[in-house]
């Protein structure tokens, strides 16, 4: 199949673009390189500078023969959008549309999307299902739900399959160390974690540790970017076969907290990993895992890479080279 990436030079989008190019897929990466890099552009991929707000450009790239089109190109930062809301209407709902929009007038019908379990706000029970109550918390995940909404249109009203892949907390490295731009502006745990065993920043900041879990610090699902890159690949030929729409969590199902990420972070890095525990964020729930059981059953996916020791030590891999 020939594959337009929409964000494929991003942390997630190039390990998608890997995948997919390992599978013998075509791939062009339609990326305007805000947060990607240019060293995770692979030779055998076409590579379009573009913007998704620029709509002919849009257009013209999805005019060249495109089979399918994943779509990763957001703004993702949850306490961001409830400052600035604006940039992620326009970005992450207005440049949606356009790829809606582009793909309707081009004739492409399968559609991979970049969801996230943000779309379910506060968990009433863990582990989260698909059937969990959609109630987003931040506009971020607002945002993300408005789009599967839109797509749900588009299918009864244009014929667009698509897979609406929700995703918990992505974290990790290529395993064959292919891949190895650093994120930029890290907002995640694993990846801050990293910059300050690298000396990038001056110490962790853990926020609260008085939570009820096991060691009263927030428990999270960490889902390796390899894994993630699995699923995408499984969607496409999902939606593809079987002319179907699909929504799947994707999660290892494996809730770990804080303290035990930053202790694994320790032994493998063999660094000190300076930490300091201050208030509660507004909105953190204490324990938040997913239910990927649709996933195995529907795609015949696994976690395959999500154990802790992976996520830390690929990750690592990466960021030490950083160290003077």
């Amino acid at each position: 199949m020939n594959i337009l990436i929409i964000g494929g030079a991003g942390y997630i989008g190039s390990h998608v673009a890997r995948e997919l190019l390992d599978r013998g897929h075509r791939v062009t990466v339609f990326d305007n390189l805000s947060s990607g890099l240019r060293e995770n552009l692979f030779p055998e991929a076409a590579f379009v500078y573009g913007t998704i707000m620029d709509y002919p450009a849009l257009l013209e790239v999805c005019r060249e023969t495109i089979d399918a089109v994943v779509h990763l190109a957001a703004f993702k930062a949850a306490g961001e959008s409830m400052i600035k809301p604006e940039k992620y209407s326009v970005n992450n709902i207005n440049g949606t549309v356009h790829i809606l929009n582009a793909m309707a007038e081009t004739g492409i019908k399968n559609l991979v999307f970049s969801s996230s379990a943000a779309v379910y706000g506060e968990p009433k029970y863990n582990p989260i299902d698909e059937n969990h109550p959609l109630r987003p918390e931040n506009y971020y995940g607002f945002t993300k739900l408005e789009i599967e909404r839109m797509m749900d249109w588009y299918g009864k009203l244009k014929g667009l399959r698509f897979a609406s892949l929700r995703y918990f907390n992505a974290a990790g490295y290529d395993v064959k160390g292919r891949i190895t731009g650093l994120e930029q502006n890290p907002a995640n745990l694993i990846p801050v974690i990293m910059e300050t065993a690298s000396g990038m920043r001056k110490e962790l900041s853990i926020f609260g540790n008085d939570y009820d879990t096991r060691d009263g610090t927030c428990v999270r699902d960490y889902i390796h970017v390899n894994d993630l890159a699995l699923g995408h690949a499984a969607a496409l030929d999902y939606i593809n076969k079987n002319d179907r729409n699909l929504t799947v969590n994707l999660g290892s199902e494996t809730g770990t907290t804080v303290t035990e990420i930053l202790e694994a972070a320790r032994r493998i890095t063999g660094q000190p990993i300076p930490a300091t525990v201050t208030g509660r964020r507004s909105g953190d729930p204490a324990f938040l895992t997913a239910s990927s059981k649709a996933a195995r059953e529907l795609l015949g996916w696994n976690a395959e890479h999500s154990d802790i020791d992976t996520l830390i030590r690929s990750t690592w891999d990466v960021y030490k080279r950083s160290i003077p």
